[in-house]
């Protein structure tokens, strides 16, 4: 949720041990998966660049990530960008005024455990 745009170090780190965390879990066989809310639905556009130092990391875990919220990437004015990084826009939880957002609620269901960046 870390938004890329404020420009601080901070948002970097937190993008970061988010990807490192996706990484130690892939690497240890797990089921993870990245997901983008928020002002963090920035970040795929970001990260999708060649020249972003988490570009590489970014495409170590890349398979991992599963999408970023509709909903968030329209009021943060970032869907064009998620879209140009081929990442899927998801809107599977109704909220009013807006396309729908990406929900938590069935990644809780099935067991998985939230880490909030």
């Amino acid at each position: 949720m870390s938004d890329p745009q404020n420009g601080t170090e901070e948002s970097l780190g937190r993008v970061l041990n988010a990807m490192a965390l996706v990484h130690e879990h892939k690497t240890a066989g797990d089921d993870v998966v990245l997901l983008f809310k928020g002002t963090g639905t920035r970040w795929p556009e970001q990260l999708s660049r060649l020249g972003h130092p988490a570009n590489g990391l970014y495409n170590l875990i890349r398979e991992n990530v599963r999408g970023a919220s509709c909903g968030c990437a329209e009021r943060y004015g970032a869907t064009e960008g998620v879209k140009a990084a081929g990442v899927p826009l998801i809107s599977d939880t109704p909220l009013p005024g807006t396309p729908g957002v990406l929900g938590l609620r069935s990644y809780l269901a099935e067991g998985f455990e939230t880490v909030v960046f």
